[in-house]
């Protein structure tokens, strides 16, 4: 089974490929109903977990703590995730998602075998995708999870370039020897992408890509809340956490239902406060809940700004009119009031897609597919290096490795290398490996900035054996060993690093991210 799996802030959709078509597969719901998605979410009790429907089902039993949209967390350096009482890796909450998914597309969707063959083990052969900005560490702890759950998680894609293959298998009379250039608007649950995209044929190229990590349907969601909270003077944050849930829950429903002529939202405050509520019902202006929407839009709009600069260079045409268009994906778009800023701003060339949730899962499935026969050259869309000493170690510098940009390697040619060699100075080597999203003026990290990794190295042969993390740091009476750095990025956006003693001939290898 070869599958596309979109794992969404609030859904996780998944895609197959049959035969040339690329249906989203659907599922049994908690309440036997068919969906076309799985919720992201997963609830507590006692240490006992329960993902998706079964977390769904148990959304209003006060004894289990829900925590919806988890996917968030991964987008802090955190480790952990508690949900109430119950504190858990994110890679194993995340690998228990994984598992219920496969389980619910094997026992509970339209993905259908024949009876005969339902007793084989089921070989899952999938494409997945993570936000174009996503930090290492996410990236490796989602691929390692779908792996631990039974996938054959063979490729991993950014989201906005997944979209961009059902872009090419939807609207492929749009394009043309001039007119080959496509920027994929990507607004999900959580997340904010935007791509330039080269797309010849049955080869895409991302050009640039750009992003906001936090910026969602989630965050609408937030301010339909606390617009219809205004109006009866109480503050979402003063709430008790499953009162405020509830609300967010119902708040999320009446936006998804919106539509060009809605007029008014009524919010039904009993239902969701309870005692709190001061009276049973709030009716919410939709050119109201606009208005409060219109500065969150504007930030997709100047995170995409970069990349539509890079596409006027590309196209050597200001007026943009190389476009074939911006196509607009993802479940938070589909709010009216995007594509109608977005047509305001762009005119005719603005195209949402007919399945804006659905548009990465079935990209992706076009990925899984040998048949498909589609290439992609992606872009590395963050900023990996190492602070260095220097001045004898009165001075620390930010060295940039990999840059923004950096066309990742193809999965055949293996992966793109960076070496460095030099006379270690002291005993021992402190390596703080850092991500971040821009640099300042001189050179320094800003905006999205993490910790990649820590790690010592034992430049002394006699250290080997020894925890060098608590050896102190000393200089080197002489020219100390030959060591060589060599950095490779792989065709995911992973970053692996081997620190070599070439005198001594012992080296150590680093997974970042893990």
């Amino acid at each position: 089974m070869q599958l596309g799996i979109d794992f969404g802030t609030t859904r996780t959709v998944v895609a197959f490929a049959d035969r040339g078509n690329y249906p989203v597969v659907d599922f049994v719901d908690h309440e036997g109903d068919a969906v076309s998605s799985i919720p992201s979410m997963v609830a507590a009790r006692d240490g006992e977990l329960r993902f998706g429907f079964d977390a769904a089902a148990v959304a209003h039993d006060p004894s289990f703590t829900v925590l919806p949209s988890f996917k968030r967390l991964f987008a802090s350096p955190a480790r952990d995730a508690r949900v109430g009482d119950t504190v858990v890796p994110l890679g194993t909450l995340l690998t228990g998602f994984f598992e219920y998914v496969r389980d619910a597309v094997v026992k509970r969707s339209t993905a259908h075998r024949p009876r005969s063959s339902r007793a084989k083990p089921v070989a899952m052969r999938a494409a997945v995708a993570v936000p174009a900005n996503a930090l290492g560490a996410q990236r490796l702890t989602t691929l390692d999870a779908f792996r631990r759950a039974g996938f054959d998680a063979f490729a991993m894609l950014n989201e906005p370039s997944a979209a961009g293959f059902e872009y090419t298998h939807r609207h492929r009379n749009t394009l043309s020897a001039r007119r080959d250039l496509v920027i994929v608007y990507d607004l999900g649950g959580g997340t904010f992408d935007a791509s330039a995209v080269r797309m010849t044929g049955a080869s895409h190229e991302v050009l640039a890509t750009a992003g906001v990590a936090r910026l969602g349907g989630d965050d609408f969601d937030e301010v339909l809340a606390r617009t219809a909270l205004l109006r009866v003077d109480l503050d979402l944050a003063e709430l008790p956490a499953r009162s405020a849930q509830r609300l967010l829950e119902q708040c999320r429903d009446a936006k998804e239902h919106l539509h060009p002529s809605s007029r008014k939202i009524a919010i039904d405050l009993d239902s969701a406060l309870g005692a709190l509520a001061p009276k049973p019902e709030v009716v919410v202006l939709v050119s109201d809940y606009y208005d409060a929407c219109l500065p969150l839009v504007e930030r997709t709009i100047a995170a995409m700004t970069p990349v539509m600069t890079r596409f006027e260079e590309e196209a050597n045409a200001p007026d943009l009119a190389e476009i074939a268009g911006i196509y607009v994906v993802g479940g938070a778009s589909e709010l009216p009031i995007v594509s109608r800023v977005l047509r305001e701003r762009f005119g005719r060339r603005v195209h949402r897609s007919p399945y804006p949730s659905a548009a990465v899962a079935i990209g992706l499935a076009i990925a899984a597919d040998g048949e498909a026969n589609f290439a992609l050259v992606d872009r590395y869309a963050r900023t990996f290096g190492v602070f260095r000493e220097r001045a004898a170690g009165h001075e620390v510098t930010f060295d940039a490795i990999f840059a923004p940009d950096t066309a990742l390697p193809e999965r055949t040619k293996g992966p793109l290398t960076r070496k460095r060699s030099y006379r270690a100075a002291h005993n021992v080597g402190h390596y703080r490996f850092f991500e971040c999203s821009a640099f300042d003026a001189v050179g320094k990290p800003r905006g999205d900035m993490t910790l990649f990794g820590d790690v010592h190295f034992p430049f002394d042969p006699r250290l080997v054996d020894h925890d060098v993390a608590s050896v102190p740091v000393e200089r080197n009476a002489a020219d100390g060993p030959h060591i060589e750095e060599s950095y490779s990025l792989d065709e995911r956006g992973l970053v692996e690093v081997i620190i070599r003693n070439l005198d001594a001939g012992y080296e150590r290898v680093f997974r970042l991210g893990a």
